[in-house]
């Protein structure tokens, strides 16, 4: 059955420009050559191959282009910001973006955590681990999730870990977790309007985040929310809000020993 989050993805491709002028950009332009393509349709290479070829860790330890990373999200915070109707409704679009990304990165995490473990097996034993290595479990209790988050998929997302992970200490909200980014990089080349200080285009990860919680089976809601410092002026802090069943739960695994 396909959750009912999945109904949300947005097309970037060939929506009508409907921006009015009194929608402000939040990206600074900066001028941009597009080739021309001579024949339309996919390009195809002579050797017949496209990227849907490409092994999944052939790319592993690559880097994308800030450039082009930036490019892209300005493009789909554009299309986000059309008919909002305020700040709030274009960070839950923001936040519908990213929400199927964390379901497939989720399963990339996994599918790269038994291929690691199994490159580094010797070329002897190589065939036997490739025949018995079992998939890495999920975590089943929330710590394990958030360690999760906050170290591995991180590094996969932005090549190092988050800053802080925190559990609220107020004994009405035990639910709470945050996760603490000093310096976001889809907020780096964000220019807010004055009248929109409380944006965060971060709300994009905290759909992520809260695609691999749903992909791991805790239901949760994640939004983000600015925290600036005097030295970490676009700190942002990711909150982690879980549902009623996956607290049960975890005090019945907490109850079993179940780790």
């Amino acid at each position: 059955m396909a959750h009912p989050r999945h109904g949300s993805m947005l097309s970037f491709g060939g929506g009508p420009n409907n921006t009015t002028p009194s929608e402000k950009p939040l990206f600074q332009n900066a001028p941009i050559s597009t080739a021309s393509q001579s024949s339309p349709g996919l390009r195809v290479p002579s050797n017949r191959k496209t990227i849907y070829d490409r092994h999944l860790n052939r790319s592993r330890n690559a880097e994308l282009s800030r450039a082009s990373f930036a490019f892209l999200f300005s493009e789909m915070v554009t299309y986000a910001q059309r008919r909002v109707t305020g700040i709030q409704d274009l960070e839950r679009r923001l936040n519908e973006q990213g929400y199927p990304l964390g379901l497939r990165l989720l399963d990339l995490l996994f599918y790269r955590t038994i291929a690691g473990s199994s490159s580094s097996s010797s070329a002897s034993a190589l065939s036997t681990s490739s025949t018995t290595s079992s998939p890495p479990n999920r975590p089943l209790r929330i710590l394990p999730l958030l360690h999760l988050i906050h170290g591995p998929l991180w590094r996969l997302l932005f090549n190092r870990p988050a800053d802080a992970l925190e559990h609220s200490v107020s004994p009405d909200t035990p639910n709470e977790y945050m996760i603490t980014d000093n310096d976001p990089m889809v907020n780096t080349y964000i220019s807010v309007p004055r009248e929109m200080s409380m944006l965060n285009c971060a709300a994009f990860v905290a759909g992520i985040i809260e695609g691999v919680c749903d992909g791991c089976g805790f239901e949760a809601k994640v939004s983000a929310h600015n925290q600036p410092s005097e030295m970490w002026p676009g700190r942002t802090v990711f909150l982690l809000r879980f549902g009623e069943s996956v607290m049960e739960r975890e005090v019945v695994l907490e109850k079993a020993g179940v780790k």
